[in-house]
């Protein structure tokens, strides 16, 4: 894949096996790097002839050694490292930032970046104990490996970084400061997460129309009418009915539990915050500083990314209370009242305990999702002599909206076991467009005719969603209940 502009797509670069610089973008790399070293004589920069942080008012040598010591000496993390795919993000984040004139990357340095990303060059970089503004730790981290110093990770294995670099990068003035400024890592982790909250509103959505469907719910509340002008809701509403037409009704159900009934509002609630921060994600704005701007040099504020991480903050409060709707969802599909299926779905309720467990299982990791609601962008200290007296922890944001997506997918995982089960108990073959879906669930979690261990199933098929999951039409494998 051929780079010619800052503005290329970070999801083709991440698939791509070859990344090459189209020579033009060299060339004007090189020549904006020419006004770069020629402004840098004329008064104090940070981080290039000063120190950083307090120390920024002291004369420092623009020299390489001082580019040097930016980096080496901020390294002060340790594990739990990045994935190899967070890392190759961030990478191409970085990336994406040094090929912006402002930054004034020369052309050897976005050469160096983009050979170690074709090598699968592996920085180990830490994804907590970041208590500096913006994110110079982690930072330091991943980039002091392209001196030759630190640590890499090769095949999950912690390795020398002078051990798999051949030729270490000898940073020009200015280089060491710009590649720890902004924040890629609060950056890569929304992205991952943002993959997979989408994932979780579509398993949300066929979840939902599962309970309706198993129960008998009445359908004319899901009509699309009811979402007034709000149009993410009506494209929830909508989805839910394409998928539950055909479902039978039971006569004795009036009303549906809430659970159910407002499960397409808290779905939209998601996709819309969801929407919200890829938005902010999108965005283009400096992240360096200083930044090199109409022939001068400009401190700037690209590292606060509080934005980015308050969206995320509140794609995991969302979550909460989705997860909170799922698991009681789940609880009314075990309950004879609601189901008119045997009590917690076994064919023999007392002897066996059917899919009690599972909803236990839910509850435990609601409980865990629950935890995480507070703000991680939150909680400012002053650091650095009180030069640098406020951070957002983006970062940790991402972290923790990640661990929330992992809970919400094992708590739906257990909605749709226990769904599946209440079909096979259930007489008919359910609504036509969840065929395909009850087939596959079957697939991967056969009806429980008697108890059995059910954690290698969950972890299974939490697997499967996460890598892709069936919402079509189609037939599914027809598996005998005990009532038909």
């Amino acid at each position: 894949m051929r780079l010619s502009t800052k503005d290329f797509a970070l999801d083709s670069a991440f698939e791509a096996g070859l990344l090459e610089i189209d020579p033009a973008l060299l060339a004007r790399l090189g020549e904006n790097r020419a006004r770069v070293l020629a402004a840098l004589t004329e008064r104090p920069v940070y981080g290039v002839n000063t120190g950083m942080g307090r120390l920024a008012g002291v004369a420092s040598p623009a020299s390489s050694a001082h580019q040097r010591n930016l980096l080496i000496g901020r390294a002060v993390g340790g594990p739990p490292w990045l994935s190899a795919e967070e890392v190759r993000w961030l990478l191409l984040v970085r990336l994406r930032d040094l090929l912006a004139p402002e930054a004034g990357a020369s052309p050897e340095l976005v050469t160096f970046v983009v050979d170690r990303l074709n090598e699968g060059f592996t920085p180990a970089v830490p994804r907590t104990g970041l208590g500096s503004a913006g994110e110079i730790i982690p930072l330091a981290h991943a980039f002091q490996t392209f001196l030759g110093v630190g640590t890499v990770l090769v095949d999950g294995v912690e390795t020398p970084a002078s051990e798999v670099l051949a030729k270490p990068y000898e940073p020009g003035l200015k280089e060491g400061a710009t590649l720890i400024q902004g924040s890629p890592l609060a950056e890569t982790l929304a992205a991952f997460a943002l993959t997979e909250v989408r994932g979780l509103v579509d398993l949300q959505t066929l979840a939902a129309a599962i309970a309706i469907d198993v129960l008998g719910a009445p359908r004319a509340v899901y009509r699309p009418s009811l979402a007034g002008d709000d149009q993410v809701l009506r494209s929830v509403l909508l989805e839910v009915s394409g998928l539950i037409q055909g479902s039978v009704e039971r006569p004795e159900v009036v009303q549906a539990p809430v659970s159910v009934r407002v499960a397409p509002r808290a779905i939209a609630h998601l996709t819309r915050v969801a929407a919200e921060l890829d938005e902010v994600l999108g965005r283009s704005a400096p992240t360096d500083s200083p930044v090199f701007l109409d022939g001068e040099f400009v401190s700037t504020a690209g590292f606060h990314a509080v934005e980015l991480g308050l969206r995320m903050d509140a794609v995991t409060a969302t979550l909460v209370h989705l997860g909170e709707v799922s698991v009681q969802r789940t609880h009314r599909l075990l309950d004879e009242r609601f189901s008119g299926l045997p009590a917690q779905l076994t064919p023999a309720p007392g002897p066996q305990a059917g899919l009690v467990p599972l909803h236990k299982r839910a509850v435990g990791e609601l409980h865990a999702l629950r935890r995480l609601a507070a703000p991680a962008t939150l909680g400012s200290v002053d650091t650095s002599a009180g030069q640098e007296d406020v951070q957002a922890f983006a970062w940790a944001a991402g972290n923790q909206l990640r661990d929330a997506c992992a809970r919400m997918f094992a708590i739906t995982a257990c909605e749709l076991i226990t769904g599946s089960q209440a079909r096979w108990l259930a007489s008919g073959d359910g609504a036509p467009g969840l065929r395909a879906a009850y087939g596959r669930l079957r697939e991967l979690v056969p009806p429980v005719e008697v108890d059995r261990s059910l954690g290698p199933e969950v972890a299974a098929l939490v697997s499967a969603l996460r890598n892709g999951f069936p919402r079509g039409t189609g037939s599914p494998a027809r598996v005998e209940s005990p009532s038909a």
